[in-house]
Formats: structure tokens, sequence, C-alpha cells
């Protein structure tokens, strides 16, 4: 059998390449600021939760090549119990990931690294999460799904606003 595919013309395209080349735990902390006291408590806590996402290139220098970019997905969640101040525990977790993009045009690289890459990446530092509450003594905290898409198109109008106003965009969630 004979491969019919035309090899690619030098003005066609190349497909794009998006590829997990690794992925890490950058920090992990654990505070039980009142145990063991804290692990007495069998009342469901209130939870905040704050989610921020990170993405830089890692340029000319970087020994794989200019191809490589970290996505980094930061998670911080605070218990406390209800109708307190009384913080039972605090789990934050920065997890990245090493990516190699090529053959993506310029525009869509920050919609990669901020949907894509997160998207990936939020599983594992979910299971991070849960594990370590759970290590801790305590219910696993299962986050629940997260629009990554949402966040981003958040951000992009929000630094659009921003230009129009002639405002510097506020840092923070994505």
């Amino acid at each position: 059998m004979s491969d019919t595919t035309p090899a690619p013309q030098g003005d066609q395209p190349q497909p794009g390449i998006f590829r997990v080349v690794n992925q890490y735990i950058k920090d992990l902390s654990f505070e039980n600021p009142n145990a063991p006291l804290s692990a007495q408590s069998g009342a469901k806590p209130d939870i905040s939760l704050e989610v921020n996402l990170g993405a830089r290139g890692l340029g000319e220098d970087f020994p794989l090549g200019k191809d490589f970019y970290e996505a980094e997905l930061s998670i911080s969640a605070t218990a406390k119990e209800k109708d307190s101040d009384t913080v039972i525990y605090v789990v934050e977790t920065n997890y990245a990931g090493l990516f190699q993009i090529q053959n993506v045009p310029q525009q869509h690289i920050g919609g990669v690294l901020l949907v894509d890459c997160p998207t990936l990446l939020f599983p594992f530092a979910r299971q991070v999460v849960a594990d370590a509450v759970r290590n801790g003594g305590f219910t696993p905290l299962m986050l629940e799904p997260m629009d990554f898409a949402g966040m981003y198109r958040q951000k992009v109008a929000q630094e659009q606003a921003a230009a129009q106003n002639g405002t510097v965009p506020e840092v923070g969630n994505a």
C-alpha cells in the first residue's frame, strides 16, 4: 500500500504542536493552626477559595529551546468554622507544567497558556489539594471543575475595557 498523503509544501503552515513535557509541584503548604482541637469538629466548614493562573515563555536561553513555556496554577483554600473567624486549615499549592508549543499563531498563545494548560493541570492540582487536606486529618477537599475558558474571556474583556479607559488592569485572578 502506498502513502498518498502529499508532502507539505514550503508555503503551507505546519501543524501546531502542543505537548506536556513535565508537570510538578512548585510549592505546597498545609496549615492546621488549631490542632488537635480542629480535627474534633465534625461540622462542615466554610471554605474560601482563590485560584490564580500564570504563564511565561522560557525564552531563547532555555536549554531545551525557545518554544517552551511554563504555566502555573495557584490554588489557596481556607476552611473556617461556620459563623466564626476560627481557621480550621489552610492549604495552598502552586502546581505547574512545562509545555512545548510550536507553530501556534502568537495571538493564540495566551489562550493556550491560560485555558488549555490549566485545563490539563487542574485534575492533578485538585488531587494534590485533596491529598494534603486528607493527610491533615480532614475530609478531602474536592474542588469543582473550573471554567478556564470563561476566566480567560473575562480577563481579556477586563484588559480591553482598561485599554479603552486608559487604566491599568488589576493583577490577580486570571
